[in-house]
């Protein structure tokens, strides 16, 4: 019974941001779950190396080259799956640059991928979800920024703090209907957007998060996609409005 509950056969996920990283690891570990899996990404390279390689595993997979930032778009990825039960909305982007150096393009460009295309996915999801009356779970990425002030994070961080009143929110007004609304909120997990650097201070910078851990290691995309799995799943039936913190123990707030 407690496998079963892991098993998504029959039902279709869409996963913004799966050409790489988190949703990339996300998307192959939804199929091998039995999911529908529809792929959704602005990297159209990236895009089609994870369906090749959800395909090769035997899993099913659909591809929808966008722009998270376009609301037109984001709808026709969203009504082409006809019906879905699964959102992970996990594209994103980093930028860093000081408080008093931030301009206001900078701040203009991450909210509107970190926040707004979150915003869209979800209120295109819920809507699908809603006319079916599918009870469905909506999962939105945040960051283990929004526990910790960071230098350079302004951006980022706002973005992603507004990512999680957002899935509180969205909680308190779906929940009636049997639709589940989470957050997800990593922390350091070696990722194209972790790997910025050069080798030799991507390698300190690892080391030092490393060290930070109680588990002694920085994070894979495999472990963040685990507890995406869990959050679409029957396993979450009563877990709602909630923030979940893969981070190896590097933050424990209340």
């Amino acid at each position: 019974m407690a496998v079963q509950a892991y098993d998504l056969t029959g039902r279709t996920a869409l996963i913004t941001g799966a050409a790489n990283g988190i949703g990339r690891a996300s998307a192959i570990l939804l199929a091998q779950a039995g999911a529908t899996v529809h792929c959704a990404d602005r990297d159209a390279h990236g895009l089609h190396e994870t369906a090749t390689l959800i395909k090769s595993q035997g899993g099913t997979a659909r591809t929808h080259h966008l722009d998270v930032t376009d609301r037109a778009q984001v709808r026709q990825a969203v009504e082409s799956c006809e019906r879905l039960d699964v959102l992970a909305a996990i594209a994103g982007i980093m930028h860093s640059s000081p408080v008093l150096e931030t301009r206001d393009k900078d701040l203009d460009r991450v909210l509107s991928v970190n926040f707004k295309g979150v915003l869209y996915a979800c209120q295109e999801a819920a809507r699908l979800m809603l006319s079916h009356d599918v009870k469905g779970s909506i999962i939105t990425m945040a960051s283990g920024a929004v526990d910790t002030g960071g230098p350079g994070l302004l951006c980022y961080g706002a973005a992603k703090a507004a990512v999680v009143q957002l899935t509180k929110t969205l909680a308190t007004e779906v929940g009636r209907y049997g639709i589940r609304v989470n957050a997800i909120a990593p922390g350091w997990i070696r990722t194209p957007m972790t790997d910025r650097h050069d080798s030799a201070a991507q390698a300190h910078t690892e080391a030092l998060m490393a060290r930070m851990s109680p588990l002694g290691r920085v994070g894979e995309p495999e472990d963040v996609a685990h507890t995406v799995l869990y959050l679409a799943s029957e396993a979450s039936a009563f877990t709602t409005g909630q923030i979940l913190r893969p981070n190896g123990g590097v933050a424990m707030p209340w």
